[in-house]
């Protein structure tokens, strides 16, 4: 039986003035789906999570979210909820009184216990009387979450919802989420973290110029006929080298790469995955111990760098 179809566009272009923010784009994703929204930055993504939450229409192209047509006026879809450019609350309301708000203005029923349950869910619960303006960013997104969550959407957009998240924080919204969809809810939203991405999403959109690039699975943009480069530590640094310089399909990346990196027992070296397999293999048989191997770019980031092509970032800057 196929999978329902959450959010089905085809041609959708929309203009603001002289630019061009979305330029005849097709996109279709599967209900239950937690599905990414990627691109540089003016690459139309804000646009496009709009367009899904009825704050703006399309100049052309049809849109059709949860089996309905989007129509021409300026509303939110019935079962859809989110937000972007962060949430919008109330700082001089506590958290449940943000919610209590939400709730009322809401055209759907909450639930009579939907403001604790969300509270408990996001983990702000023994916060609820606290006001937000004492919020840090990462307490903002997730009572922005909780806020999303109160009409059990069916379809939940989010603009960057692990911004300003702690490692713990992150794995909490990260776990939501994933229930979120294991209920059949889909959830569509965007980040520049591509692990974030990859821990989270099936599948992706990627933007560029306000087109689409790639839409399809992850499996897809990481196969395995690209070369990605990795660190590899091992037990004799030394050997190790030698022993890279002579498998097929291997380079050992010198100079900038080198430079960049003070820890010398660590070697960067480019390859396809069965090369680097290989080599794995040799260095086993070499009696070489391996004690780190990584991807030094994530597959999927790799693949956006070159389908966006923009020029590769130093650790320091993919940290910033």
């Amino acid at each position: 039986m196929e999978t329902p179809v959450a959010v089905r566009g085809h041609g959708i272009t929309k203009v603001f003035g002289e630019v061009v923010a979305l330029d005849h784009v097709d996109l279709s994703i599967t209900q239950g789906q937690i599905h990414g929204l990627v691109g540089p930055n003016g690459a139309g993504k804000t646009t496009l999570l709009g367009l899904l939450l009825g704050l703006a229409v399309a100049d052309e192209g049809s849109l059709r979210i949860l089996g309905a047509p989007l129509g021409r006026g300026l509303a939110v879809p019935d079962g859809v909820s989110g937000f972007v450019d962060g949430p919008g609350l109330y700082p001089t309301l506590t958290a449940r009184q943000n919610l209590a708000t939400v709730a009322a203005l809401s055209s759907e029923e909450v639930p009579a216990t939907g403001i604790e349950e969300a509270l408990v869910q996001v983990g702000l619960d023994q916060v609820a009387d606290h006001k937000v303006r004492g919020f840090s960013l990462g307490m903002r997104q997730r009572l922005g979450l909780a806020a999303a969550m109160l009409t059990r959407p069916r379809l939940l957009v989010l603009d960057e919802p692990s911004n300003g998240l702690d490692p713990a924080g992150k794995k909490h919204v990260q776990g939501v989420l994933r229930r979120l969809a294991a209920d059949g809810v889909t959830v569509v939203l965007s980040s520049h973290r591509m692990d974030d991405l990859e821990a989270l999403c099936s599948e992706v959109t990627i933007l560029a110029t306000g087109r689409v690039v790639f839409s399809g699975p992850l499996r897809k943009l990481s196969h395995e006929d690209r070369e990605l480069d990795h660190r590899l530590r091992t037990s004799d640094p030394a050997a190790a080298r030698t022993v890279a310089a002579g498998a097929p399909g291997i380079r050992i990346l010198e100079d900038h790469d080198a430079a960049a990196q003070p820890d010398t027992d660590v070697i960067v070296v480019r390859g396809r995955v069965a090369a680097v397999d290989e080599l794995v293999v040799r260095l086993v048989h070499g009696d070489i111990a391996v004690r780190e191997l990584g991807t030094v770019v994530s597959p999927l980031e790799a693949a956006f760098l070159a389908l966006t092509e923009q020029p590769a970032r130093t650790e320091q800057e993919a940290d910033r």
